[in-house]
């Protein structure tokens, strides 16, 4: 039903992009580009529920906080957990983009990115955090096709790309041709589970107990899925579990990486199941366009050249691999009707953003 204050509002609101990720959630403002790029953490008091910090301010307390403060990241896999808490943090970030207008009640219309793997009933959970959150009309445009389009791949045309996403949460493998995905892939294995590889490895090896984020950085800065030119060494600190003391010790990039090899070998084993799936033709088009890796988990030193030994296929980084999916959903926004066949299952979402499920 037409709603002429949500028609007057839309007029004043600005177009968003929202790549809602485990770790990182980026907004894309249409006409602006990406104007927020966070962690995907809310704080909040346990007794009143109370909202006390939103994004990086709420990733800092991480590990920090007295007993009445909990830091909870409302994502898990890529799909939402914690629904109200989702909503909250969607409601900041929209509102942070509006920040510069005077109107009170923005309401844009909001496309929003969600793992190809996922549930009805867990689309449905992010459209209605959008909707809950402000937006007048909610899309949805799964990953992989919104990492594609901002990293810039042919996915309009004949000719067949493919896109390896590996977020926070989970990695995306897919091969595309005019404007759809013809082959996909999903898996809940992705930058969280390479940091907990290196929590457990230094656990097991050095009687180490570290913090996801020290094991962040070690898989940042000496983290590979394939040998270094040169390799390198660094200081990783945390409680000795015997003696109880803190502790430094220094770890090669040659034991993070075999720490990594489950994992990045069950990466490279998705990449081959997906071109074992992918028909001959498209098979051909990829030996000459590659394989383009996005995602922050795309930039593990040693990843494109480990998929390119794999497969026998030219693997190559995105250029900026970790605004790909919000970049993706701003061209949506930038040029709706030529690309609106490509959100998910756009023929299921009424105007005015309802669900008819």
């Amino acid at each position: 039903m037409f709603n002429p204050i949500d028609w007057l509002l839309g007029l004043f609101s600005l177009d968003i992009g929202i790549d809602l990720g485990t770790a990182n959630t980026l907004v894309y403002v249409r006409g602006k580009g990406i104007v927020s790029n966070e962690p995907s953490w809310v704080a909040r008091d346990r007794n009143t529920r109370r909202i006390l910090a939103v994004g990086a301010e709420a990733k800092e307390m991480v590990g920090k906080t007295p007993a009445n403060i909990i830091a909870i990241s409302p994502l898990r896999d890529g799909v939402i957990s914690e629904f109200d808490v989702t909503e909250v943090m969607l409601r900041h970030f929209i509102k942070k983009a509006h920040g510069q207008l005077l109107i009170p009640y923005p309401r844009p219309r909001v496309v929003v990115g969600v793992p190809s793997g996922v549930t009805e009933v867990e689309k449905r959970a992010v459209h209605d955090a959008a909707l809950e959150a402000g937006a007048r009309e909610a899309y949805l445009i799964e990953e992989p096709m919104a990492a594609a389009l901002g990293a810039g791949l042919p996915v309009t045309e004949p000719q067949g790309s493919m896109i390896v996403d590996i977020g926070g949460g989970t990695t995306e493998v897919a091969v595309f041709a005019l404007k759809g995905i013809v082959v996909s892939r999903s898996l809940r294995i992705a930058g969280d589970e390479l940091d907990d590889d290196i929590v457990q490895y230094a656990r097991q090896k050095y009687n180490l107990a570290i913090s996801e984020r020290m094991a962040e950085r070690v898989k940042i800065n000496i983290g590979s899925a394939y040998p270094l030119p040169e390799e390198r060494t660094m200081a990783m600190r945390g409680r000795n579990l015997i003696t109880g003391l803190p502790e430094e010790v220094e770890i090669s990039s040659i034991e993070i990486r075999e720490a990594l090899s489950r994992s990045t070998s069950i990466l490279v084993d998705l990449v081959r199941d997906t071109l074992d799936e992918t028909p001959p033709e498209l098979v051909s088009d990829l030996m000459e366009t590659g394989i383009c890796l996005a995602g922050g988990g795309g930039l593990l030193k040693g990843m494109a050249e480990r998929i390119s030994e794999e497969t026998h296929i030219r693997t190559w980084v995105a250029q900026d691999a970790l605004t790909c999916v919000a970049r993706g959903a701003g061209m949506v926004l930038e040029s709706f009707e030529a690309l609106r066949a490509t959100l998910s299952s756009e023929d299921n979402w009424r105007p005015g953003g309802s669900a008819s499920w």
